[in-house]
């Protein structure tokens, strides 16, 4: 059985500020990294054998800094990338409530499928391994929904930093 830590990143310059961020790079902010620190810490002797983070760089800096004393690579993939929020990227999102949604946001079908697609990678690339990905709230809660089969309005928001386990 493959065994899957599904992480959110540490918490970023844009999630202080409520900016949306979808699939924009993003930077930790001196909080998310010491989330990431803690994290470290506090998993630095539990068994993981890869390391896998979202493409962003966000996920990618949290994802290392979790991997550095087990002395893994990090592995990243696009399947993990946060939900493209198109033209509502980089806005205030108290601001957003009420707006109508632009054509151009990821699909929620788009976006579940490529949470199955994560899935299957997972279970086929590294069979009965601990796998600790580091991805973001969106997508996260897309994987979680796809696992329990619920609709993600089911499942609970993740925290900066926070952990969720999955038996694959």
């Amino acid at each position: 059985m493959t065994t899957l830590y599904l992480v959110r990143h540490g918490e970023t310059v844009d999630n202080a500020n409520q900016i949306m961020q979808g699939q924009t790079q993003g930077e930790l902010n001196e909080n998310g990294i010491k989330q990431a620190k803690e994290f470290s810490e506090n998993w630095k002797d539990k068994a993981i054998d890869v390391v896998i983070a979202s493409d962003l760089k966000r996920s990618v800096d949290t994802a290392k800094i979790i991997a550095e004393p087990h002395h893994l690579e990090v592995h990243s993939t696009p399947l993990l990338r946060e939900r493209d929020w198109g033209g509502f990227t980089g806005r205030y999102i108290p601001d957003l409530k009420g707006e109508v949604w632009p054509d151009d946001i990821e699909t929620l079908e788009n976006l579940l499928s490529r949470a199955g697609e994560f899935i299957a990678y997972v279970r086929q690339t590294f069979p009965g391994k601990k796998v600790l990905a580091v991805g973001h709230g969106i997508i996260n809660k897309a994987i979680q929904s796809v696992y329990y089969q619920k609709p993600m309005n089911e499942i609970q928001r993740m925290s900066n930093a926070e952990v969720r386990t999955l038996e694959l």
